[in-house]
């Protein structure tokens, strides 16, 4: 298992990986107060892919991820992870469309569990699902994350409040 931290718009994501793929990805302020700094040569080759990837995505010159997963979940919600990256870049769906896309209609509840629980913000787009209505639904990033994500994808702009200036930069850690 490998770690990084990574310089986003939205704070320093902590990134992780084993020899299979990127297993998670925490959103500023969300990542387990312990992680153990264990290095591989194949897992950091992952890291450095997912990087270049999210340098990418947040220049706005990649609106899908090639990098290899590897989510730890339940067969329904790797299900619902799956459906969730068909989500179009600056398109939303509701949780009864993603649903629907997996084949139980009726597991709205459910999928929204499943989202809730997805290791690898970002990447498998969660912050893409909005509320039936069109209103913006929890977040673990939190609901500002979460519109700054959906505001930059719609239209390719940043909101004042965010520096771009360090994308991809390893931050200073104590």
């Amino acid at each position: 298992m490998s770690t990084k931290i990574y310089s986003s718009p939205l704070g320093p994501l902590t990134l992780l990986a084993n020899k299979q793929g990127l297993t998670a990805l925490y959103l500023p302020n969300r990542a387990p107060n312990h992680i153990d700094q264990i290095r591989s040569q194949e897992s950091a080759a992952i890291l450095e892919q997912a990087c270049q990837q999210l340098d990418e995505y947040f220049a706005g010159t990649r609106q899908t991820f090639s990098v290899p997963l590897a989510p730890q979940g339940t067969a329904f919600q790797q299900r619902v992870w799956q459906a969730l990256q068909s989500i179009p870049f600056g398109e939303t769906a509701s949780y009864q469309a993603i649903s629907h896309r997996i084949g139980n209609p009726k597991a709205n509840q459910a999928v929204g569990s499943a989202n809730g629980k997805n290791p690898i913000s970002i990447i498998i787009p969660c912050h893409r699902i909005i509320g039936r209505r069109g209103q913006l639904v929890g977040y673990g990033g939190g609901l500002t994350a979460k519109r700054t994500l959906l505001m930059w994808e719609a239209t390719g702009k940043w909101p004042d409040y965010v520096s771009t200036e360090l994308i991809g930069a390893d931050p200073a850690l104590p």
